[in-house]
């Protein structure tokens, strides 16, 4: 993939402000959902501007302990779904609220302080062992299709709902969806200079334009079916978001005396919640440090050094969670971002994090980006999702799947991936991406056990001797192919 711009680079600051409000954009359906999807299961209200400014905070952190040498944007994790539950919960007879979730997000951020810390004394090396190309790549390719559904899934919906049912056609949501996913394309193929560059901005544009324009004739006419951006958001907007922040929260909350008697209890319960998530999600780090790193071309894992990206990801995430209550991870959306639009730079990455902190203050802007319908976003996302994929399956490229080994290891990521497999152990539920991860480690360990079972010396030969074999044959076959010409 081609770069316009690299890491070290730095746009004009026009440049750089659309820059930004693209990775914005590309990030902002899944940080905002985070909140609304805790809200809505446990009744307890997290504020989405909170969580906006949580990810800005995160990523600043982020960027500082990877020396910007990172192009990648944190933000909310779905994977710690189960464990915010639990936490507000605790597990037993009683609720700690926002306390509960910073007690969690410490846990989750010290599991990766602590893989840090032996990250830097043991080195990388075992990682390239345990996850090869052929591991990490249709792993990678999975990060991306495992999100396909939700893509489509957009693609259908408006912004306006009853009973979590949108009100607008399925159909002309279709038409929003692939206006904006058609005008993306346009631009970043056709487009000159700066249109390349920023596609999605372009295309969220030109869709939500078009879902304005039936929502309005939807009003004007009073027919419901063409409602399809939810303009009412604008008479409830909350102007002191900061009320939200966690922290806050955390005084503000109150907890019964009988609670405090539980809390060796409930930090426990929290403690088996959230550690068992973040050794998941540590799986998941790898395999987007390892796309992006083959998208800017050097490998994250040993410059600034997966250690120093731990840390970034395991304090950013503490530090983002006191604000908004959620543990953040760096974004695949933000990686296919990177790629989509040729522009690493590190700069816009930064810019990117002090916008969404400055935003978050700005009730209306907030707003503004909140009533962008699902069917918008859903057609930004088939392209984004998709180009997360087809970097995963660039990193098989060198891979002879000619060799059963390698055969079956991709298989059975693939299948495990696609097919949604998912494990869960009470409250701890390991995601498809990560038992694909872990079922094709196993796989590729298993298959390569005479292989590496040798000394070195061994293997060296037997490596030399297969390289021989290859090259006799193939010698073989041109001389035949001579023969066959001369005839």
């Amino acid at each position: 993939m081609k770069l316009i711009y690299g890491v070290k680079d730095r746009p004009k600051p026009l440049q750089i402000i659309l820059f930004a409000l693209q990775q914005l954009l590309a990030i902002l359906a899944a940080t905002i959902a985070v909140p609304m999807v805790v809200y809505g299961q446990t009744g307890y209200y997290m504020s989405t501007a909170a969580a906006l400014f949580g990810a800005g905070v995160g990523t600043i952190v982020y960027l500082l302990f990877t020396k910007f040498r990172s192009p990648v944007f944190l933000g909310s994790s779905f994977a710690f779904l189960g464990s915010m539950f639990s936490a507000f919960s605790g597990g037993v007879s009683m609720a700690l609220g926002y306390l509960g979730l910073i007690i969690g997000a410490v846990f989750a951020g010290l599991v990766y302080v602590i893989i840090a810390v032996i990250v830097k004394f043991a080195g990388v090396k075992w990682i390239d062992k345990i996850m090869p190309a052929v591991v990490i790549g249709p792993t990678v390719a999975i990060i991306g299709l495992s999100l396909a559904g939700n893509a489509i899934g957009d693609l259908t919906s408006g912004g306006i709902k009853v009973a979590n049912v949108s009100v607008c056609s399925p159909h002309l949501a279709l038409v929003c969806g692939l206006v904006t996913l058609l005008t993306t394309i346009l631009c970043s193929v056709y487009g000159k200079k700066m249109l390349k560059m920023i596609p999605f901005v372009i295309g969220i544009a030109a869709g939500y334009a078009v879902a304005a324009i039936f929502t309005g004739i939807g009003y004007a006419a009073d027919i419901e079916a063409l409602k399809i951006v939810n303009f009412e958001l604008f008479k409830n907007m909350n102007w002191k978001f900061w009320e939200d922040y966690a922290f806050v929260r955390l005084f503000s909350d109150n907890y019964s005396a009988g609670t405090y008697g539980n809390i060796g209890t409930y930090i426990g319960n929290i403690a088996v919640a959230y550690i068992p998530v973040a050794f998941v999600v540590f799986a998941e780090h790898i395999a987007d440090h390892k796309n992006i790193s083959s998208i800017i071309e050097t490998d994250l894992l040993k410059d600034p050094g997966l250690s120093k990206t731990l840390l970034g990801d395991g304090v950013g995430s503490i530090a983002g969670a006191v604000f908004g209550g959620c543990p953040n991870t760096t974004y695949g959306e933000s990686v296919g971002c990177v790629a989509i639009s040729g522009n690493a730079s590190v700069i816009t990455i930064l810019v990117t994090a002090v916008m969404a902190m400055a935003v978050s203050f700005f009730a209306p802007f907030i707003t503004l980006l909140a009533t962008i319908p699902a069917c918008v976003m859903g057609g930004v996302c088939i392209a984004l999702y998709g180009f997360i994929a087809v970097s995963g399956l660039k990193m098989i490229q060198p891979v002879d799947l000619g060799d059963n080994r390698n055969l079956f290891t991709v298989s059975v990521i693939l299948i495990a991936g696609v097919g949604g497999l998912v494990v869960s152990f009470g409250k701890v539920t390991i995601t498809s991406v990560a038992c694909a991860l872990i079922l094709g480690i196993v796989v590729n360990l298993l298959v390569n056990i005479k292989k590496k079972g040798g000394t070195e010396e061994q293997l060296a030969i037997e490596d030399v001797v297969e390289a021989g074999a290859v090259a006799a044959q193939t010698a073989e076959n041109k001389t035949e192919e001579g023969k066959n010409e001369t005839v």
